[in-house]
């Protein structure tokens, strides 16, 4: 944790850095950009590297704690993956045949109950994300 507090002023600090270097010198500083951002890629692996390797020493010291807490953890990241993965297909199905329906409807207004039925089939993608997300809840 503490690596982190270090850690994350200096990426702030070389991001604003190499900022400042392409607006003054443009293509002549893209090399140095380049080095620093390689650079900021190995600080972030090596960051990485002691947060795992610091989980993992904690979790054998309480291997039957870690145990419970990875699986619940595992199945709270399944759930929220599961849920943004659903809203976010809903949203651009809803998105399009929102804007169909729109279309239709502006042509023959007779077809709402349609254009609501295909809407709302398009917004079931989210339903079913929250459904598979409390079913791994349940599991965990």
């Amino acid at each position: 944790m503490i690596a982190w507090l270090i850690a994350l002023p200096a990426l702030a600090v070389i991001f604003a850095v190499t900022r400042q270097l392409a607006r003054r010198h443009g293509r002549a500083a893209l090399r140095l950009i380049i080095a620093a951002d390689v650079l900021l890629f190995g600080g972030a692996l090596a960051l990485l590297i002691v947060a795992l390797s610091g989980s993992a020493a904690r979790a054998a010291a309480s291997s039957t704690a870690a145990a419970g807490s990875g699986a619940g953890s595992a199945a709270l990241i399944g759930a929220a993956i599961a849920v943004a993965g659903a809203s976010i297909g809903a949203s651009i199905a809803v998105a399009y045949t929102g804007a169909a329906a729109l279309a239709a409807m502006s042509e023959r207004p007779e077809l709402f109950g349609r254009a609501m039925v295909i809407v709302g089939l398009a917004e079931g993608i989210a339903i079913y994300g929250l459904v598979v997300a409390v079913l791994l809840l349940g599991k965990a």
